[in-house]
């Protein structure tokens, strides 16, 4: 799997991918149909990325536009030479009344990571840095210290960066367990919409958001369009992320929502 690379992507403010299931009162984000778990859309990823590069190699990198086709100067569309797969989340930080914050994985959210580097892992559940000797107390959940395995080896699950030097606490949990506890850590805010007299007009409704300091990857590769300009798209690609250090992802910009630090994972 050496064509497959990934680029790491920590959360500097509330992610909103924009779900399509509006269930009551709640404006969800988007979640995989298989775990129920959050992600970011690889179209939502894909899109800033295009709107972020030079006019001049834009199609070259990522195809043209159904707008080029109507507009006559092109007479099909044609596949870019990069392709961009979705955003999983890696480690995602829950609140702990013992602990200040933890950051929590499962072994499936780290042997899929690790399986798109072409590699294995097995880490087994309640694996923790934490020190022994009391119980984890996390929202909504309270982790015995019987239960606890010892983990010396957790930085090799870290990526490096400056970014992640702020996770020191973390603790992988059953596949289940870990995605009830994300799904009660999301960040959620309540809205309500006033009339023009600055009264309630209707009811209130929440909105769901992947919290900040939640760190996530997405892959990327070359596709077979790129006919024997795979090197010069590589470093195109390379180049741009390097000098857009910081993107916006997802919905509700104005708000300040979506804004995350990226860099490349080192092959």
């Amino acid at each position: 799997m050496t064509n497959i690379n990934l680029v790491y992507f920590y959360l500097l403010t509330p992610l909103h991918t924009g779900g399509t299931t509006q269930e009551g009162n709640l404006l969800g984000i988007a979640r995989e149909s298989h775990t129920d778990l959050p992600y970011v859309p690889s179209s939502s990823i894909r899109g800033r990325l295009r709107s972020m590069t030079d006019s001049g190699i834009r199609n070259q990198l990522w195809g043209n536009t159904i707008g080029d086709v109507t507009g006559g100067s092109e007479e099909n569309l044609t596949q870019g030479a990069l392709w961009i797969g979705d955003g999983s989340i890696l480690w995602l930080p829950v609140p702990s009344l013992s602990h200040g914050v933890v950051w929590i994985s499962s072994p499936m959210l780290l042997q899929r990571w690790k399986r798109l580097q072409g590699e294995s892992i097995t880490v087994p559940d309640y694996s923790t840095n934490l020190k022994k000797g009391k119980p984890i107390y996390l929202k909504d959940a309270i982790i015995k210290e019987t239960e606890l395995r010892e983990w010396s080896n957790w930085k090799s699950c870290i990526p490096e960066s400056s970014e992640t030097k702020g996770i020191q606490r973390v603790l992988v949990l059953p596949d289940q367990h870990c995605a009830t506890l994300i799904q009660m850590s999301l960040w959620r805010q309540v809205k309500i919409k006033l009339d023009e007299h600055k009264t309630v007009d209707g009811g209130f409704r929440y909105e769901e958001a992947v919290p900040p300091d939640t760190l996530m990857y997405f892959p990327w590769g070359i596709t077979s369009q790129a006919n024997g300009n795979a090197s010069s798209a590589k470093v195109d690609f390379e180049n741009l992320l390097s000098e857009h250090e910081i993107l916006q992802i997802g919905g509700q910009e104005s708000l300040g929502r979506g804004f995350v630090q990226t860099w490349l994972a080192s092959n």
